[in-house]
């Protein structure tokens, strides 16, 4: 199994509720593409004092588990993804990092 993880973090705060919309438009986007086979997403919990600190602070975290490495590459490629991505930056800018591995179970 391989892990996609995504960290999202908005340039300005957003409600809870469009968060939740901008979580499930990328779910859904990724789903689509039929190698998913298991998908979490959470919100970033603050802590006191952390905007002090010079880091890329996640808004939410996505994580989608695929079967092989090869469906990694089918993210990228997503029909849709574009449109989505485009959707969101332009009322709410956004910045991602995201890490690959491999899950050993």
């Amino acid at each position: 199994m391989f892990i996609h993880t995504m960290l999202v973090s908005f340039t300005n705060p957003i409600a809870d509720a469009l968060l939740d919309q901008f979580l499930s438009d990328i779910e859904t986007v990724m789903k689509d593409t039929g190698v998913v086979r298991d998908f979490s997403a959470y919100h970033h919990v603050p802590v006191q004092g952390e905007e002090a600190i010079p880091a890329f602070i996640a808004t939410a975290m996505l994580k989608f588990t695929v079967e092989a490495q090869e469906d990694l590459a089918t993210f990228f490629a997503a029909p849709g993804a574009t449109d989505v991505i485009h959707k969101w930056k332009a009322t709410h800018p956004y910045q991602v990092g995201w890490v690959n591995y491999e899950a050993h179970e």
